[in-house]
């Protein structure tokens, strides 16, 4: 592990890195805050050490750049002039702990071993998420999907709200997902709601939780999905079938950034970023008053537009070639031949990429084992 000593005084720069590094440890030093933030930017650290006064930038100017960034660092905040104010504020800032000087070697290789386990157990939750959303990937390479790829790239690392839209089965979750995974906010809740699934009449229950006695069925305390998503991201698929009762609370949560719960009157903040998503034409709805246009304007800071999968053939052999993957991890060879691919991608695809996952896993069934034309012309309406 990999450790930044940042301190204006080379006394403690020279001696923390003489005591770390005779326990084993790889050490760098940097005697103010900028040199750091720009070691940090090319090198990558287990563990952080951050006086909090210095000249120019202090440490905790440093901790907020450090914590925007999203380091997996863990900050370990010294100084000779603290106290509990300073500390609270250091670990509310996001630092891990707050040593105070002159530093106590016990402590201070003590606090060096927790820092070192709880970047560890970041890491080890980042590559179970890379597990856990592995196989949910965004195929293609034609025109519109790298345009797409882009603009995520452009607006994952920021909170602007983003409304994505495009027909049923094109893939707008796994936009919604990217955004997540490249946002600063990826280790914190992915919470997802589908508004047309849920009844009218509990989707603000849903949305912004209950207490104990509020209706008839609620025999408890509920947490709704806005508190669930606290600090992360919220995602609400088919925001165009949510009631105008339910918008007009939820506008209120995007422009205050407080609820209420069914049955209180009590105000919580939350901090939440909002990805919003549908297959209708939002402007269209609030023609027929079945939209507001004021949480319309709210969402769509950023609009994504997924198209469908008529608009990029291209990508088909791609998806195919994804699919049969998917389909055949028993190790048993399975393929299609090219003209089985040529004949599915000349195919018109109301269903989108959902359609086509289903087409393959129907042909590599009923198929032989090297798919060929007249498989498709038996098993797919062409």
């Amino acid at each position: 592990m990999k450790i930044l000593v940042i301190d204006d005084e080379r006394a403690i720069r020279n001696t923390l890195k003489e005591i770390l590094g005779d326990e084993g440890y790889e050490v760098d030093v940097a005697e103010d805050g900028a040199a750091a933030l720009a070691m940090v930017r090319n090198e990558k650290y287990g563990v952080i050490f951050c006086d909090i006064k210095m000249p120019g930038m202090d440490g905790l100017e440093v901790l907020s750049k450090l914590t925007e960034m999203g380091i997996d660092a863990a900050i370990v905040m010294i100084s000779g002039h603290g106290d509990i104010a300073t500390a609270v504020e250091c670990i509310k800032d996001g630092a891990f702990d707050f040593i105070e000087k002159p530093l106590d070697l016990n402590r201070l290789l003590i606090t060096l071993k927790n820092a070192g386990e709880r970047t560890s157990l970041v890491k080890e939750a980042r590559n179970l998420k890379k597990i856990i959303y592995g196989s949910v990937e965004m195929i293609g390479e034609s025109a519109p999907m790298m345009h797409i790829r882009e603009m995520i790239d452009k607006v994952a690392p920021t909170d602007a709200r983003v409304l994505v839209t495009g027909p049923n089965g094109s893939g707008k979750e796994l936009v919604a997902r990217q955004i997540y995974r490249q946002s600063r906010r990826c280790d914190m809740p992915f919470v997802e709601v589908n508004c047309a699934a849920i009844p009218s009449e509990l989707i603000e229950s849903e949305l912004f939780g209950h207490e104990k006695g509020s209706f008839t069925s609620a025999i408890k305390q509920h947490k709704g999905k806005f508190e669930q998503a606290d600090g992360g991201t919220l995602f609400l698929d088919e925001i165009g079938d949510m009631s105008l009762a339910a918008q007009a609370k939820v506008l209120r949560v995007l422009q205050e950034r407080k609820l209420s719960r069914v049955g209180s009157d009590k105000d919580i903040e939350v901090d939440v970023r909002v990805i919003a998503a549908t297959n209708k034409n939002l402007p269209e709805e609030i023609r027929k008053g079945n939209f507001r246009e004021d949480l319309y304007h709210r969402l769509s800071v950023i609009v994504i537009k997924v198209p469908s999968l008529d608009e990029r053939k291209d990508d088909i052999p791609m998806l195919i070639d994804f699919f049969v993957k998917k389909y055949t991890q028993d190790g048993r060879p399975r393929s299609l031949s090219p003209e089985a691919v040529k004949m599915l991608q000349e195919k018109s695809w109301p269903g989108n990429v959902r359609e086509l996952d289903n087409v393959v896993d129907r042909l590599l069934i009923l198929g032989g084992d090297t798919v060929s034309a007249e498989d498709v012309k038996d098993y797919v309406n062409l």
